[in-house]
């Protein structure tokens, strides 16, 4: 994995044109549900969640504009 392949959700959000917020509850799980993505693919440093691309195109597809 090469340092392009990880990126805070704020900055995948814009890249994918999604909430920060929506990305947030995929990641941890909302109302009863499981998170979307898996303990590889997102996780909460600090307090600034990191996200992969792997797992936003997983989700989300291929990135706006890409």
């Amino acid at each position: 994995m090469i340092i392009d392949d990880v990126m805070t959700i704020v900055e995948a959000a814009v890249r994918w044109h999604v909430s920060p917020n929506t990305l947030k509850s995929a990641c941890r799980g909302q109302k009863g549900y499981p998170p979307r993505f898996s303990k590889e693919e997102c996780r909460q440093s600090g307090r600034v969640w990191l996200i992969t691309r792997a797992g936003m195109e997983r989700l989300y597809g291929k990135e706006a504009g890409k």
